[in-house]
């Protein structure tokens, strides 16, 4: 046996027997799987450090879940379209399929050599025909629900990729990407590596200016006829749901409600004073409302397009507005409108300004520049009135914490108040009650609830992508491509300029399904968040001919038990999945309507200081310090969720926690010298093994690794003291090395596995059962502190007393009134009299020392920890006291109060008394 541990040479061998005995695979009779996914990666052509961490997170959970006894569903695909490969294989002079095959066959062969246990039989891959095929099924379905829209909408436009590009896609000019220039920690094409939460964003298919994330162009807006799905439909359910998702991180769920962006107000009636017509506009401080000075109404509203068709100097003011940056306040023009005031009767100019967005509440917003701040930068620049109409609460009549006027032309109040004077009969009135009252009394405002999520735009002017199943026909319209006829098929690939479907001549002309005649196909693909919103529903039934997914195992399946992914995915992906969700409920297709019980989000991996990416020549590919010292050591750095710093240090400690378990193993089995009779050190071992496996599992659990990988490293450390004390005890080592294997199998399968087999244990460790802890350990926490405060307490003594070679250590346990002390102390509540409550219980005496002792608990508050009782601690330091031993080569004694003479006073029950000779 070979003491140094060579990853290479048996990586290929249990990758065979693992193959082999095929246990990775889950059944379709399974009942009521664990499941456990990540979410699929984009197939960039290798896997990077972001895909490392996540996978690794995943496949150490599925590990120990398998050890746990769950049958788990495991599995892989790929997110293959998206523009890209299409980029990609522009400028390598291929077609996008070749490309997108190619790096899916080298991201396999990298996720088989970090040893990811997938069940490779339900791999999916979204530009298969097959996959994209439900794609359009999924989308017929909708579209009959009148879940589909077609209609013109202003539109992000990347002139050099000639595609439209969502939000998440625009980048401001410094973060700019090149095409190859990504190495971001993101794992599918979902979301931007700055993603959709970028500070200034939108989120909806409008970006605030920027440049395309792929080729660094900036993004112009364009006028297009596109597709969309209604999520608005389902604002309110997306939003009311996040409340159930405890599983999920908070931090996510505010995302996702500000994305949603439910708000609560009235909706007020205003009269257009040269039409009489009405003109709504949405508020949620309608207490400001005798402050409004202006109304303001997006480019797109009625009123400005009516205007815009009467006057072509006007028309032409608009259209520069259409395309100004929504993050530019003081951009806007007036329509030569005026409204009536519904409380004052004065008339208020209207404004057309990008700052209102169309499909937001009613595309119109009444201006109070004296308590919001956009519409006091607009009326700053437009030299509009500023009239204040709220004073803080905590500011007098006249007084001098009253807010002038000149106050509120220099910043705007933007919180709740007490209305003035201004408010006419309603002044004095609070905010709250304010908009209560008003609600109640004017006509024209009524109780609305306005949301800031917009429909899914899913149009996209790119050839790699699923071809939306619509024929456009002169005399029947838009008509959807029958079942029967499904998948559209994407012709072969042409380099052109444009969109390349477009120019496909042959393939775009067809007949109408409905009335025979000459129709065209629909020349635009589907935004590739349609694929991964459905994704984890084909996983269930791969190959099922009859529909996208088997709804009955759909039931018994879901949800999700835990899915991981980057927290910049927590907005678009992770939305539509809940939408799709929720769709598919109300069409009878699913029973779940939330697809994910628990979200684990993993940070980044960071080098120098910055995130892993080509563009800053700080990557490290997973190859280089190889593959199971890389997983050790992402999954042992940090907590999933935080960032951490790749150093070639604490890369160094996971490749010699690796080697010092496998040496120590072959050590064991080729020595002679093991004894069969108990000493007490053997008991300190199975301890302590014991408390490892009930930590590890609990931080595995919890899915913290980093603290399984601590535990781990520690209980080697002390099996490695132990087999260099002395001679050794069989079957206690033996117990003790086939629990690591088993432990640290799930974080490192290969070693797990090799160890596994060279101690002759049964079967195979990826099937074996999660060891068991031979004795019930009640408090493990507070047995360690125990042992570990004292021999750093002894080590303390030595030093300060400079004692060179220590020949005797005492140890004295506590008295037992002093445990029924620290019990009662440990269950009284803060404002509990404890020293009386100790001092008078039966069990302890009515001395000085006691009393003492009483008040030294009092002064620690509430942070007293439990402690292990008297016999027990007596116990765990006469077995551990082989330690002190082994360290300073002395005689220890470990004695009960009543024969420690005076230094049991000076014990206590968390330490005992300790003189060393």
């Amino acid at each position: 046996m070979r003491r140094h541990y060579d990853h290479a040479r048996v990586q290929e061998y249990w990758q065979h027997v693992w193959e082999r005995e095929d246990v990775y695979r889950c059944p379709d009779d399974a009942e009521d799987p664990t499941y456990v996914l990540g979410m699929f990666p984009y197939t960039s052509g290798s896997l990077h450090m972001g895909h490392v961490r996540n996978y690794a997170i995943t496949d150490a959970y599925a590990r120990y879940r398998r050890m746990q006894g769950d049958t788990v569903l495991h599995p892989m695909g790929w997110d293959a379209f998206g523009l890209p490969a299409e980029n990609a294989a522009n400028e390598r002079l291929t077609d996008p399929e070749s490309w997108t095959r190619s790096c899916i066959e080298r991201m396999r062969e990298d996720m088989e050599e970090l040893g990811f246990g997938y069940d490779w039989e339900r791999e999916v891959t979204t530009c298969d025909p097959g996959y994209y095929r439900w794609n359009q099924w999924l989308f017929t379905r909708l579209y009959d629900a009148g879940l589909v829209d077609y209609r013109d909408a202003a539109v992000n436009w990347c002139p050099d990729c000639e595609t439209v590009l969502a939000d998440a896609q625009v980048e401001q000019p410094a973060d700019a990407q090149t095409a190859e220039g990504t190495e971001a920690q993101r794992t599918g094409d979902h979301a931007s590596p700055e993603g959709p939460d970028r500070p200034g964003s939108d989120g909806h298919d409008h970006a605030d200016g920027g440049v395309c994330w792929r080729c660094g162009t900036p993004v112009t807006t364009r006028d297009l006829e596109q597709w969309f799905l209604r999520t608005t439909e389902y604002a309110e359910e997306l939003a009311e749901g996040l409340g159930d998702l405890d599983g999920w991180p908070e931090g996510v769920r505010n995302i996702q409600r500000d994305w949603i962006g439910r708000q609560e107000g009235a909706e007020v009636t205003f009269e257009v004073a040269d039409s009489g017509d009405e003109l709504s506009v949405f508020t949620a401080r309608l207490d400001t409302i005798h402050g409004a000075t202006y109304v303001a109404v997006s480019p797109d509203h009625e009123l400005a397009q009516q205007r815009a068709a009467e006057d072509e100097i006007f028309a032409g003011k608009l259209e520069t507005l259409r395309t100004t940056e929504h993050a530019d306040p003081t951009a806007g023009v007036a329509t030569g409108h005026s409204v009536v005031h519904p409380i004052t009767g004065e008339e208020l100019p209207v404004y057309a300004a990008p700052y209102v967005l169309e499909d937001v509440g009613t595309g119109a917003v009444m201006g109070v520049p004296a308590h919001d701040e956009r519409d006091h930068v607009f009326a700053t620049a437009h030299d509009l009135p500023i009239r204040g109409v709220v004073q803080p609460l905590d500011a007098g009549d006249g007084d001098s914490d009253s807010l002038t006027a000149a106050d509120f032309e220099a910043e705007p109040l933007t919180q709740d108040g007490q209305l003035t004077d201004a408010a006419g009969e309603y002044a004095g009135l609070a905010s709250p009650a304010a908009r209560e009252q008003l609600l109640d009394d004017l006509w024209a405002a009524e109780d609305a609830t306005t949301y800031r999520l917009r429909d899914w735009l899913i149009s996209r002017q790119r050839y790699w992508g699923t071809p939306i199943p619509i024929v456009h026909c002169e005399d029947c319209g838009r008509v959807p491509v029958p079942e029967d006829e499904l998948p559209v098929e994407l012709p072969a690939f042409e380099h052109t300029t444009g969109n390349p479907l477009d120019a496909a001549e042959e393939w775009k002309a067809t007949t109408c399904p409905d009335c025979g005649g000459p129709a065209e196909r629909e020349t635009d693909t589907m935004d590739t968040f349609v694929d991964s919103s459905w994704y984890y529903l084909r996983y269930l039934s791969p190959d099922l001919d009859a529909a996208p997914f088997d709804a009955e195992l759909a039931e018994e399946w879901l949800p999700v038990d835990v899915y991981v992914g980057g927290e910049e995915h927590a907005v678009l992906h992770l939305l539509y999945i809940r939408f799709f969700a929720r769709a598919l409920a109300d069409l009878e297709l699913l029973e779940h309507p939330e697809p994910v019980e628990r979200l684990v989000n993993q940070g980044t991996v960071l080098h120098g200081g910055e995130q892993m990416a080509a563009s800053a020549d700080n990557v490290v590919a997973p190859h280089e310090y190889g593959p199971e010292t890389t997983r050790l050591f992402v999954l042992s750095a940090a907590h999933p969720e935080r960032d951490f710093e790749w150093t070639a240090r604490n890369v160094g400690a996971a490749y010699d926690l690796q080697q010092d378990l496998h040496g120590m193993v072959v050590d064991f089995l080729q020595r002679a010298d093991r004894r069969e009779a108990r000493e007490p050190r053997d008991d300190h071992l199975e301890r302590a093994v014991d408390r490892t496996i009930d930590a590890v599992g609990e931080h595995y659990e919890s899915f913290r690794f980093h603290r399984a990988a601590t535990e781990i490293r520690d209980l080697v450390g002390l099996c490695n003291r132990y087999l260099h004390y002395g001679e050794p005890h069989d079957a206690t080592v033996r117990r003790a090395l086939e629990s690591l294997a088993a432990l640290i199998a799930p974080l490192t399968p290969y070693l797990g596995e090799e160890l596994w087999n060279l101690l002759r244990a049964d079967g195979l460790v990826v099937e074996a059962d999660w060891p068991e802890p031979a004795t019930e350990v009640p408090d493990p926490a507070a047995e360690r502190r125990l042992v570990d405060d004292t021999l750093a307490d002894v080590r303390e003594i030595v030093d300060v007393a400079d004692i060179a070679e220590p020949e005797h250590v005492e140890l004295v346990v506590a008295q037992d009134w002093k445990y029924r002390a620290h019990e009662i102390a440990r269950a009284a509540g803060r404002e509990d009299p404890i020293v009386a409550e100790i001092r008078g219980d039966d069990a302890v005496p009515d001395t000085d020392a006691a009393a003492a002792f009483a008040g030294e608990l009092a002064s620690r508050g509430q942070g007293i920890e439990p402690v292990v009782d008297g016999e027990r601690a007596l116990e765990l330091l006469a077995d551990a006291a082989w330690l002190l031993d082994d360290e300073f080569g002395a005689e220890v004694t470990v004695r009960r109060a009543e024969d420690g003479g005076d230094l049991a006073e000076k014990a206590s029950p968390d330490r005992p008394a300790i003189h060393v000779e």
